[in-house]
């Protein structure tokens, strides 16, 4: 299972590495320490909580306006998987994107909850790119 920095959560969170460092301290996100001493962050805790910061709307308040074209980094907070459809939710800060694609591409690209990815929104479609 991939495990996030308190950094790259932040990112992926929306807010500050200070914010994540806080929430983390506080316990409301479990985190981890690697051999080096970093703490970590499990890829399904923070998919989890992601969820529960953007239902809550604790996020810093900085809200980014981009196009309809933009690429939104976020992490993997549920995966459907059909007999040949597959439905893919990715919390990217404050922003919850869904996507239909096929089972195969889910398989090919390691998709799961917890795993970072990118979705790329133009028009009504959206794709999933693996980080």
């Amino acid at each position: 299972m991939q495990s996030y920095t308190i950094g790259q959560a932040a990112r992926l969170l929306g807010v500050s590495p200070d914010t994540a460092r806080r929430w983390a301290d506080a316990g409301r996100v479990a985190t981890h320490r690697e051999e080096g001493g970093r703490r970590l962050i499990d890829g399904r805790d923070l998919a989890a909580f992601s969820v529960e910061v953007a239902q809550s709307g604790a996020g810093e308040g900085d809200v980014s306006y981009t196009s309809a074209r933009n690429a939104f980094a976020g992490i993997v907070t549920a995966v459907k998987l059909g007999d040949v459809a597959a439905q893919v939710e990715i919390q990217a800060g404050p922003h919850r994107l869904v996507s239909l694609l096929t089972r195969e591409a889910v398989e090919e690209l390691g998709l799961e909850v917890g795993v970072q990815a990118t979705a790329r929104v133009k028009s009504t479609s959206v794709h999933i790119d693996r980080a």
